[in-house]
């Protein structure tokens, strides 16, 4: 009879054991979402504000200040004295190609290539990158309209 009831015991203690165990998984898989639903990102993606509209650059040490207008695949730029026309091409919210449709110089003749890094509320940060070149640019624009 004692042997019946050590094993009796020892089966209880086993499934108190594994009724606790699954009580910390349930708890820690409670927690796990709860804090999952509660770090709620409050980034918005309002990069496609950015598509279309009349943006600026301001100037900096090597380059004017530039008023771009972009609408549907054009870009319209204007910096110093100079206005170009350039073909743009959104790969995505994030990356985008500009093309230069009438090129002056063999430099234009190679695509930019433009990584949005970060966006505020009317501007964003980029990298521009010209070609396949190791060159590459960082700068804020603005959107004005």
């Amino acid at each position: 009879m004692e042997n019946k009831e050590k094993r009796l015991k020892k089966k209880e203690v086993s499934i108190n054991k594994l009724m606790n165990n699954k009580k910390m998984i349930f708890l820690f898989l409670g927690s796990f979402f709860l804090l999952l639903n509660s770090c709620k990102s409050e980034f918005e993606d309002n990069s496609d504000i950015f598509k279309t509209g009349v943006f600026e650059i301001p100037a900096g040490k090597s380059f004017d200040k530039e008023i771009i207008i972009r609408k549907d695949s054009i870009q319209i730029s204007k910096h110093g004295n100079h206005i170009d026309t350039l073909s743009i091409k959104w790969k995505n919210n994030f990356f985008y190609t500009l093309k230069y449709i009438n090129p002056k110089t063999d430099l234009q003749k190679d695509p930019m290539y433009v990584q949005i890094n970060k966006i505020h509320k009317d501007s964003y940060d980029f990298t521009v990158k010209i070609g396949f070149s190791k060159f590459s640019q960082k700068g804020t624009i603005y959107k004005v309209k």
